[in-house]
């Protein structure tokens, strides 16, 4: 009997409508088109929602720098926004707003129903103002020196040098960013939604599988005592929706952006907001919210707790993933790394970041680095190298030599075959847990194989002695490329839609992986994909520049200044030149549970042997994205026995620690067991 299909609801985080999408927002995008597409693939029924999140003081004060009316902004925006998602292939069923009559109905609602059960409270809040500009000022529009480390210009609510949080009144000489005017304390009327009225029912949501473990125990931590209120409400001027029967007070856009979510459900029903709610109590439906780690208080709390109080049923799962980092560092306008959407499609194939982003993502929260040399080698050795391989070498020889028409597969691929039709269950696994990494590793490994199989039977001068026995290995070859291209249709969906084509076969779907090609002709070959150019990355960098300044535009932080380290001991060129540094090869590697920080490595090293080492490096990355990878140990450290283990070198990695810690790059190029000066 077959498996019943699926009804599933997904979203991604709503964007804010005051700037550009990045690169770094196309990680979540992508990742979550990767595993509708995917459910898709499988037949079950997915809806997809996303919108821009449309309202606050960011948005009113951008709009009236730029002269215009905060609906015009908004709208512009909407419409950049739409166009950068589609470049990257990102489709949603409805793309939205929060400014939006459905939303307006729907925010309305759920106040009323959680201010009829009690769960919403008010009391005087004494916030920063603008005597300037008449406005309360959000935190991040707040810049002072920081309480905990004197450093100078940071944000309101924390400091980005030393990662403290703290209250705006608590900074040391605070300043407006928008005017530039020292701010006034005034006390104002705020309203409250009284979290600890769900502390039972949301710590059965933690527990009951709403988040991945490592995320749970995280959220545990927090109910270690009181919940506290959440602020859902704001002073006029203020861009947004006014709350019911109060005078100058607007909802906070945190609460109007998660129920942006219903209203685009609502949208794209094409009814009202009461349709939204009927669909959304279906018995049958799942509800799948991909985040960044960053928001998972307002997803794992604040928003159940708004659905619960408004009669509602909470999310299924939070999908969450960490930030993205450039060649191991935060995104930098000065090194031209800080990428907007637009800026990477006029130079790059979008079809490549999709690749490379799957390649690196699994269901951890941990941050994922785009390495550009490791973007080369593995667009321009995987996807170009073995991935697309197969067709285009396959489908010219059976055009040009055997009038295009395929035939019956030659006995000896069938084994191949079975393996690639038999990989299928595990890599539907991987798909469903958002192990894309594992995918991509899978799918690899069986091109390898057909790969090596075609190379033996070299069916470009077999076809010259037997042409029957040549149409049967490329007929092969291309069973092998359709199969492949199934598997990796959600994640490069441009480049599956060109092998159908080619092939001259009807889109296919999952279930099509067990069936088979019949004998027919095929289309012309047309080209799939291009190899990366290590000159069109550069020039995107270049042209992406920009001078570093001291001075911040309101909301963008001035480059920070670095607390002084004491220096180490002085040292001797001797004693500099005995470290000897090798590239090693990570064959294995497994988190030790029992601590925070370490990883157990295993390390080939060329002519060295092989080496196990215990890195402090747990935080930083996954044992999946580790293995497989080039790193730089110190191999002549001598063996440190410790609790876990005897560690025989040193991983070399950069970073204040935890999961700021980078390993250092390492060419690809590299052999294990290379000496690296």
């Amino acid at each position: 009997m077959a498996a019943a299909k699926r009804n599933i609801l997904v979203t991604s985080a709503l964007p804010y409508a005051n700037g550009a999408i990045h690169i770094g927002h196309l990680v979540e995008y992508i990742q979550t088109d990767i595993w509708v597409r995917f459910q898709r693939l499988m037949g079950n029924r997915v809806v997809y929602l996303c919108g821009d999140d449309a309202h606050g003081t960011p948005i009113m004060l951008r709009a009236r720098s730029e002269g215009v009316a905060p609906e015009q902004f908004i709208a512009r925006m909407n419409q950049e926004h739409r166009e950068d998602f589609a470049r990257f292939g990102v489709q949603f069923d409805c793309y939205y707003s929060t400014h939006s009559p459905e939303n307006e109905a729907l925010c309305y609602m759920f106040y009323e129903r959680l201010k009829a059960g009690g769960h919403i409270v008010h009391r005087d809040v004494e916030q920063f103002f603008d005597p300037v500009e008449n406005i309360f000022l959000p935190d991040r529009f707040i810049r002072g020196q920081c309480p905990n480390c004197k450093s100078p210009d940071q944000y309101g609510d924390s400091c980005e040098v030393c990662g403290k949080h703290y209250s705006p009144t608590d900074l040391i000489n605070p300043k407006s960013a928008v005017s530039g005017a020292a701010p006034e304390r005034r006390s104002s009327r705020h309203f409250f939604l009284h979290l600890e009225d769900f502390r039972d029912q949301l710590l059965a949501l933690i527990r009951g599988g709403l988040v991945d473990a490592a995320v749970a125990n995280k959220l545990e931590e927090w109910f270690g005592k009181e919940l506290k209120d959440w602020d859902i409400s704001r002073d006029a001027p203020f861009f947004g929706f006014p709350i019911p029967s109060e005078q100058n007070k607007y909802f906070y856009n945190w609460l109007d952006a998660p129920i942006g979510y219903l209203a685009a459900l609502a949208k794209n029903l094409g009814g009202e907001a009461a349709d939204a709610e009927e669909y959304w109590k279906l018995d049958d439906l799942e509800v799948y919210h991909f985040i960044g780690k960053d928001i998972i208080y307002f997803h794992a709390l604040f928003w159940p707790a708004m659905l619960m109080g408004a009669g509602l049923k909470p999310p299924t799962k939070l999908c969450v993933h960490g930030h993205l980092t450039i060649n191991g560092e935060k995104m930098s306008k000065s090194r031209g790394t800080f990428i907007n959407a637009a800026q990477y499609a006029r130079h790059l194939d979008t079809q490549w970041l999709r690749y490379y982003f799957a390649t690196r993502l699994s269901a951890s929260p941990a941050d994922i680095d785009l390495s550009f040399e490791d973007f080369c080698n593995r667009v321009n050795s995987e996807l170009v190298g073995k991935l697309a391989n197969l067709i285009s070498r396959a489908a010219p020889i059976l055009t040009r030599l055997l009038e295009g028409r395929t035939g019956i597969v030659t006995a000896d691929a069938l084994p191949v075959l079975n393996e690639f039709r038999n990989a299928e269950s595990q890599i539907a696994m991987d798909y469903d847990q958002r192990n894309f990494a594992a995918v991509t590793r899978r799918i690899c490994a069986l091109a390898d194989k057909a790969n090596k199989f075609v190379e033996e039977q070299a069916p470009w001068s077999l076809v010259k002695t037997d042409e029957e026995a040549a149409r049967g290995v490329l007929t092969a070859a291309l069973e092998c490329g359709r199969i492949l291209m199934i598997y990796l249709k959600p994640i490069i969906p441009e480049m599956a839609a060109r092998v159908e084509k080619c092939l001259n076969i009807r889109p296919q779907s999952w279930r099509d992986i067990q069936n088979s090609m019949e004998s027919h002709v095929i289309n012309p070959f047309e080209h799939l994909t291009g190899r990366v150019e290590e000159r069109k990355i550069q020039a995107m960098l270049e042209e992406n520049k920009t001078e570093t300044t001291t001075a911040a535009a309101p909301g963008i932080p001035a480059t920070p200044a670095v607390p002084e380290e004491p220096l180490a001991p002085e040292c001797s060129i001797e004693q500099f030149s005995a470290v000897d540094l090798r590239v090693g090869r990570v064959i294995h590697a497994e988190a030790i549970e029992a601590t925070d920080k370490l990883m157990k490595v295993e390390i080939d090293a060329g002519p060295l042997g092989k080496r196990t080492v215990l890195a402090g490096i747990k935080k930083a990355c996954t044992p999946e994205e580790l293995t497989g990878r080039l790193v730089i140990f110190c191999a002549n450290l001598a063996p440190r026995k410790m609790k876990f283990g005897t560690s025989e070198g040193m991983i070399l990695a950069s970073g204040p620690g935890g999961k700021d810690v980078f390993l250092l790059s390492v060419d690809q190029r590299a052999t294990p067991g290379q000496r690296v000066h």
